[in-house]
């Protein structure tokens, strides 16, 4: 069991921080809004502090699932940040869908203080936090993550090394591309089938069963069907990551038309007020009047 500081507690890092301190790990928790941490350390074993370096100091792993580029630097750097009260030999591992460049640029100033730097987002929602059954795509060295999966292990179905630091962030993009397209299908069909007469649950399980069955298929059809989007990943941090991947693509010389066509639908669905639903949701925007 080792020290570990948990910064950012969403919808993804409570959970996370707290198979931690399932697990029996020392847990120090860190958020921007106090009142999540105060709430934290009343329904998990463990403490709260006031800013990043004090969450980092005396521990041994720093784990981070913010929210964007400029919140990961802000938890990292400067004289309250994480890297502040880290010593050299301790490994940070970021949880948070970020860019690639700022994953290296990151990754560079830990490497000058002895620091470890593991890039390690996931994929599972909320619902693969809250059961500790993540799916963890990581880059950096490997000597870095050999020490740091054990930990990660408290909440990862899956987790495994994928290359050299910013592989995780762009091993997550190509994870949200593929979810962008199936999402979109999933909407097409499933409205298709409806203005159709079919049977819902009848269709999915025989369709499910065969070659266009998929985790969001089984997953989300019935709230689809029901219009109930009030649950998992929101299409505004959607729209955040795909904006990351159509970046990269530029970049790299990758063409990406459906990805960019999906996200200009979430945008869609963003004018409808749906800024928090859930991904699935790109099945509103279908059946909106003519």
């Amino acid at each position: 069991m080792v020290k570990v500081a948990f910064l950012g507690l969403g919808v993804m890092g409570f959970p996370m921080a707290g198979h931690l301190a399932a697990k029996g790990h020392e847990v120090t928790v860190y958020n921007r809004s106090p009142d999540k941490a105060r709430r934290w350390v009343e329904t998990h074993p463990g403490r709260a502090a006031p800013t990043p370096a004090e969450a980092a100091k005396g521990a041994e792993f720093v784990m981070a699932c913010v929210g964007n580029d400029d919140d990961l630097s802000a938890v990292c750097l400067g004289d309250d940040g994480a890297f502040a009260g880290m010593d050299p030999g301790t490994v940070f591992t970021d949880h948070t869908t970020v860019s690639a460049a700022v994953t290296r640029e990151l990754e560079g100033v830990a490497r000058d203080s002895g620091i470890g730097f593991v890039d390690a987002p996931v994929s599972g929602g909320q619902a693969g936090a809250e059961n500790g059954v993540l799916s963890v795509m990581c880059g950096g060295a490997e000597a870095d993550y050999d020490r740091a999966e054990p930990v990660i292990a408290a909440y990862a179905r899956i987790c495994r090394l994928l290359g050299p630091s910013g592989a995780g962030q762009m091993a997550k993009m190509v994870n949200q591309i593929c979810i962008a397209g199936l999402v979109q299908a999933l909407s097409e069909g499933l409205n298709f089938a409806t203005r159709a007469g079919l049977d819902i649950e009848a269709l999915v399980e025989v369709i499910s069963q065969g070659a266009a069955g998929s985790w969001q298929m089984a997953n989300r059809h019935k709230t689809m069907a029901e219009d109930k989007f009030d649950h998992g990943f929101a299409v505004d941090w959607m729209r955040k990551d795909l904006g990351i991947c159509l970046k990269t693509a530029d970049e790299i010389g990758a063409s990406l038309p459906v990805t960019a066509l999906v996200d200009q639908f979430y945008k869609d669905v963003q004018a409808m007020g749906g800024n928090r639903w859930d991904t699935s949701s790109l099945i509103a925007r279908l059946r909106k009047p003519d």
